[in-house]
């Protein structure tokens, strides 16, 4: 069996994972508490993926990042960069198709929190910054906790939008998805086999993970 598909899995899944948390802490915070005009027309943005055919989102981002196209053509042109079947293009790809995962059980963390732990935090005169890192997502660590886990949990489990942006280039951006359907194709059901019982299992356990430290069962068994 070739480990590669599976260690790229988990190597775009580390990423895509990092990334969004970069991005949805802000974002998630911001959906929370503002009244824009503009947030139902953002969260409508986010929760697309939800509902969207992986295909469609893939075929939209493959006619984007295609050189032949002017985003694409001005990437190539002058950052010199090609998404288009690269690990770089999968990793844009699957943030974009896994935004809502980490989106969504953040902000939910944000909205439920108590005004009364803000306020009391700036009458402190701690500032937005320090609020934001020491008080508020300090108290929402079980909504990071599932956000980070169902965004990694679900760039593993991605093929459509994987297979439109890049294709199936082994050693770069063939992944575990994909090697199961090539050897399903192939008739190599034991190959197929070793594969997904690997990813069910790892899946399994992270989610059983967050479910024990959430209900907090971990706790309890070690009193």
């Amino acid at each position: 069996m070739d480990w590669q598909p599976l260690i790229l899995t988990f190597k775009l899944a580390l990423v895509t994972t990092l990334l969004l948390l970069v991005i949805s802490i802000p974002l998630s915070y911001w959906l929370a508490h503002t009244k824009s005009r503009v947030k139902p027309f953002l969260e409508t943005l986010v929760s697309m993926p939800l509902v969207l055919p992986p295909t469609v989102l893939g075929f939209y981002m493959l006619v984007a990042f295609s050189p032949s196209n002017a985003f694409g053509s001005w990437l190539n042109e002058y950052l010199g960069i090609q998404l288009i079947f690269s690990f770089q293009g999968l990793v844009i790809a699957s943030v974009i198709y896994s935004l809502p995962f980490m989106v969504h059980p953040i902000q939910a963390g944000f909205s439920n929190l108590p005004s009364s732990i803000t306020e009391a935090s700036y009458v402190l005169g701690k500032s937005k910054i320090t609020t934001l890192f020491k008080v508020l997502l300090p108290n929402i660590k079980p909504s990071l906790l599932t956000g980070v886990v169902l965004a990694f949990a679900h760039t593993i489990g991605e093929f459509g939008v994987v297979l439109m942006i890049g294709g199936n280039m082994p050693g770069k951006t063939k992944v575990a998805s994909i090697a199961i359907y090539d050897e399903v194709e192939a008739l190599n059901y034991d190959v197929a086999n070793w594969y997904s019982l690997i990813l069910f299992a790892i899946t399994f356990s992270i989610l059983l993970l967050v479910y024990l430290i959430n209900g907090g069962y971990l706790k309890r068994f070690w009193k």
